[in-house]
């Protein structure tokens, strides 16, 4: 009974680190670009274009 408890409290106590190491993961996130004023980021061209209004 000991060993079977003590089994349970370390898988429980272990199960949530697994959730939490992705958590740390700097893949698949981008970095937010920021313009200049009167400019404004173009997905197309990756870069920042001017704003023309009309």
């Amino acid at each position: 009974m000991t060993l079977k408890t003590l089994t349970c409290a370390v898988v429980l106590t272990m199960a949530p680190l697994s959730a939490l190491a992705m958590g740390c993961s700097s893949r698949g996130h981008e970095q937010t670009q920021s313009c200049a004023p009167g400019t404004q980021w173009d997905a197309g061209s990756q870069s920042c274009v001017q704003v023309v209004n009309s």
